[in-house]
């Protein structure tokens, strides 16, 4: 297993929400549907058999990257790796002391320019990672649906208020909040 693979295991998740940029995706990684379900398998017999970044070295390499991160009072270690799909961004994999793995998810590095996002209409699914939006636009991180899906609570100066889902942090949709009535 290496990045083509890790790449379609990022996607198959990413599929329960934006379908039409996954298929797209695929085929520019010259790959199937098929391909994406057994590189999924494969990535679960990784998950099980190793711990923390070591089993995204396994699959990536030795990860070009790595500094001393704190994540509260922690002092975690932060690895990330370029993969071809989202050229400008970076799989980060953040572990705490012992190797548990605290967070694994798409950013952009500090050399990759951010988008100009003036408000909720400047959000388009893949063009931003979580961090983009929360340095943007006013938010409230909530409660993720999934493991490796995340959530911003975000309200435009009109007082809308919008859900922003993130599949490995980078941004699937954009759901405007109806006042109940």
């Amino acid at each position: 297993m290496g990045e083509h693979e890790f790449q379609l295991v990022l996607l198959r998740r990413m599929a329960d929400v934006r379908p039409e940029l996954v298929e797209e995706a695929v085929r520019r990684l010259g790959a199937s549907r098929t391909e994406m379900r057994e590189a999924n398998r494969r990535w679960q017999a990784v998950v099980r058999g190793r711990r923390g970044p070591a089993r995204h070295a396994a699959v990536l390499g030795p990860a070009p990257w790595q500094r001393t991160v704190a994540v509260g009072d922690l002092s975690c270690e932060a690895r990330r790796w370029p993969l071809s799909l989202w050229p400008d961004l970076r799989f980060e994999v953040v572990t705490a002391p012992g190797g548990a793995v605290v967070q694994e998810w798409l950013v952009r590095p500090p050399d990759s320019p951010a988008p100009v996002l003036r408000g909720i209409g400047d959000l388009r699914p893949w063009s931003c990672v979580i961090d983009d939006v929360a340095r943007a636009l006013p938010s409230t991180p909530l409660e993720g649906t999934a493991p490796s899906r995340w959530r911003l609570l975000l309200t435009d100066p009109e007082g809308g208020r919008h859900v922003a889902d993130f599949t490995w942090g980078l941004l699937q949709q954009v759901t405007e909040v109806r006042p109940r009535e």
